[in-house]
């Protein structure tokens, strides 16, 4: 969905933006992350945080989680695992509408 809403919405302001937090220590590799990265066609950024900063920076505790974050920074809207996109994608044109 990440892709599909980064297609869908970048013209309309969203911002996507992966964080790549590695479980193994090949996922620590660039090379191995650029190489999945142009393998899967992910066309937004990926920030690499092998150190697991961001990660612990939101209080992070389950993989995956979405963050909606607003023009000024706010964390309006989050989202724990697989699914949920309905509501997700509501909260995103909702967010673009303001």
């Amino acid at each position: 969905m990440l892709r599909s809403w980064h297609e869908r919405f970048k013209e309309k302001g969203l911002v996507v933006i992966g964080n790549h937090a590695p479980e193994f220590g090949f996922e620590k590799s660039e090379k191995n992350v650029r190489e999945a990265l142009d393998r899967l066609r992910i066309g937004y950024p990926v920030v690499m945080d092998n150190g697991f900063a961001n990660w612990k920076a939101y209080g992070n505790r389950y993989w995956p989680t979405k963050y909606l974050i607003d023009k000024k920074g706010v964390i309006r809207f989050f989202s724990i695992g697989e699914g949920n996109h309905g509501r997700t994608e509501a909260m995103i044109r909702r967010l673009l509408a303001e």
